[in-house]
């Protein structure tokens, strides 16, 4: 890996550790390590870490896009860096709301059994702490 590759996958981890998602993607080192390093990389490192928008402004217009169109893997873990942010479960709501008047109303539930999954895993989580 070249200095800039290695600089690009520092500033991709330095993201997705501000996400609460350090520990995410671990099926594309372990099958694919290529990928892994291109999703750190390139996709956080470069991507994610543009200016002129911050952090939580691109995890709304991710999650706004995922449930537009219906995305059945991804939105999971991009509902759970929302919150780690500190995006409220009600503005994940409004967001669904927003999204679902445009995308159309088969989008908001959609995205609620997904969010709702989220939530029911957090709370078996908290239940066993």
């Amino acid at each position: 890996m070249s200095d800039f590759e290695k600089e690009r996958f520092r500033k991709g981890m330095e993201v997705l550790k501000k996400m609460g998602r350090e520990d995410t993607m671990m099926n594309q080192k372990r099958i694919y390590p290529d990928l892994y390093d291109l999703s750190v990389g390139y996709l956080f490192g470069e991507i994610w870490s543009r200016g002129h928008l911050s952090l939580r402004d691109r995890e709304l217009i991710t999650m706004a896009c995922n449930i537009a169109l219906a995305r059945p893997n991804g939105t999971h873990s991009h509902y759970r860096s929302a919150k780690h942010m500190g995006i409220t479960h009600e503005q994940i709501m409004e967001l669904m709301i927003q999204v679902g008047h445009y995308a159309g109303w088969p989008a908001i539930a959609h995205a609620l059994v997904q969010y709702e999954e989220v939530l029911n895993e957090d709370k078996a989580k908290a239940g066993k702490k």
